[in-house]
């Protein structure tokens, strides 16, 4: 019963942003969860790709939560175990990238970076305010708490990656990133990617818009933040048909070594939820998705557990109103 334990502590929260977690949906949609991990020998490769589809879908949210161990957590560990990865030497040759302040006040920050170079090529347009970019490979979203600046949220522009991460914990004074999400039409190019026309972010909402190639667009507000979870609404201006709507990528190579080791499922009309390990998880038809760890890994040991949950066929009003129809 660890995991409803865990997932019962979100909705205890007080947040910061408006908004609280949940430790089941109880309702919503089901979506067809695939798995298309396979294994491998090398850390810092993202082998683990849970894909989310159901042509309905127009909203949803995402949560990145700490484990349930994080109260336990002395010492964290977090640097990248190079371990059997013939690409190590190609990454730890990157130059240092250009690092651009695109928005600032007291409490919040946006940090955009330009690599000399990124694994494909891409013209999105990043508007953060009034201010417009091109050749944006980061944006980073700082908030200052406890007389410091956390960094809780990134992602980029040029693949549609994403990660999120809590306030650290009263015993932590850092905790790290782990797995990655994808929002949007997920297509496979070398790896799963979403491509994005234009993101844009208001600093006054803390929303992020989406415009993809296909003229469809989303919203990515930053609802809830605080020292137990980061929540995210996600609002389609239309379904996303043909292929999955988003994706959860991470890594496993052992339970010992791993930013997710175990998935956990709320099928629709099931009185509890189906646990299993991540390599043998097949699929499900699920209202609500958790990926985590129950023991803590070598691997960034403090990196947050998602859920997935609350799929609508409708956005909520605050959110119709935002997105393009």
């Amino acid at each position: 019963m660890k995991l409803v334990s865990v997932l019962a502590t979100l909705i205890l929260a007080a947040p910061i942003l408006a908004g609280a977690g949940r430790a089941a949906t109880l309702d919503g949609l089901p979506v067809e969860i695939t798995n298309g991990s396979e294994p491998v020998l090398c850390a810092e490769k993202d082998n683990v790709t849970l894909n989310l589809a159901n042509p309905a879908v127009r909203s949803f949210r995402i949560e990145a939560a700490h484990p349930a161990y994080i109260g336990a957590l002395s010492i964290d560990r977090f640097a990248a175990d190079w371990t059997a990865c013939p690409m190590k030497e190609a990454a730890l040759a990157q130059p240092m990238p250009d690092r651009i302040t695109l928005y600032e006040t007291v409490e919040w920050q946006v940090i955009g970076y330009r690599e000399k170079s990124f694994w494909r090529p891409s013209d999105t347009v990043v508007r953060v305010g009034d201010r417009t970019e091109r050749n944006i490979h980061l944006i980073q979203i700082w908030y200052r708490f406890q007389d410091r600046a956390e960094e809780v949220l990134v992602v980029y522009p040029t693949d549609g990656y994403w990660r999120a991460r809590p306030l650290p914990p009263a015993n932590l004074r850092w905790t790290a990133y782990g797995s990655s999400f994808l929002i949007g039409p997920v297509v496979v190019e070398e790896r799963p990617i979403v491509k994005i026309k234009e993101i844009a972010f208001d600093p006054a909402t803390k929303t992020f818009t989406l415009s993809y190639p296909d003229g469809n667009s989303a919203t990515v507000r930053l609802a809830t933040l605080n020292q137990e979870l980061i929540g995210l609404d996600v609002a389609f201006a239309r379904p996303i048909t043909g292929g999955p709507f988003a994706a959860l990528r991470s890594m496993y190579v052992t339970e010992f070594n791993a930013d997710v080791a175990r998935v956990a499922v709320r099928e629709k009309d099931a009185a509890g939820w189906r646990e299993e390990a991540i390599l043998p998880f097949r699929r499900a038809h699920a209202t609500d998705l958790w990926a985590g760890r129950l023991v803590p890994s070598r691997h960034n040991t403090s990196a947050p557990d998602m859920v997935f949950n609350a799929f609508r066929p409708e956005p909520p009003a605050s959110a119709a109103a935002q997105i393009q129809r």
